[in-house]
C-alpha cells in the first residue's frame, strides 16, 4: 500500500533554521541543520534501497506559500502566506510502498528522532494511506 507521510512545521521552524530565533524555535547553528540533513538522507537513502521511496521532498517556508480560493463572484481570490490562522504546515513529505501500517510507523518514528536545537519543538509526523482508486472510501 502506499503511503504518504508528512512532517509538519511552523513559519518560526524556518526562521529558527534561518538563524532567527523565536519563542519555541531557537536559531539552529550550521552544523545542527547538517545532522538534520544528514539524518533525513540516511532515511531517503535506505528507503531507496529496500524499494519503498517513491518520492521524497522538503517543501519551502510558508511566508513562500499561495492560496487560491474561489471568490462570491466566481473569481478566484489569491492570498500570499503566511495564514496567521495556520500554526502547522506540511515541511516536507515522503510518499512510500509499504507492506503495512506497521512498517510505515517504524519509519515515521524513525523520522521523529530528527537531531534538533536544544529547545526545539520535535513536530508531529503524520501518516496517510494513500487512496488506490476503489470505492474504499
Amino acid at each position: 500500500m502506499k503511503y504518504l507521510v508528512m512532517v509538519q512545521g511552523t513559519q518560526a521552524d524556518y526562521d529558527g533554521m534561518q538563524g532567527k530565533p523565536t519563542p519555541g524555535s531557537p536559531a539552529w547553528s550550521e552544523a545542527e541543520m547538517q545532522a538534520m540533513f544528514a539524518h533525513m538522507g540516511a532515511i531517503n537513502d535506505d528507503l531507496s534501497e529496500t524499494g519503498e521511496l517513491i518520492d521524497a521532498q522538503g517543501l519551502t517556508e510558508p511566508a513562500r506559500t499561495r492560496l487560491v480560493t474561489l471568490g462570491a463572484d466566481g473569481k478566484a481570490v489569491i492570498t500570499d502566506g503566511p495564514y496567521s490562522e495556520t500554526k502547522e504546515l506540511m515541511a516536507g513529505y515522503w510518499v512510500l510502498e509499504c507492506a503495512s501500517l506497521e512498517r510505515v510507523t517504524e519509519i515515521a518514528d524513525r523520522v521523529t528522532r530528527c537531531p534538533l536545537p536544544e529547545g526545539a519543538v520535535n513536530r508531529a509526523v503524520v501518516i496517510r494511506p494513500i487512496q488506490d482508486g476503489t470505492a474504499d472510501v
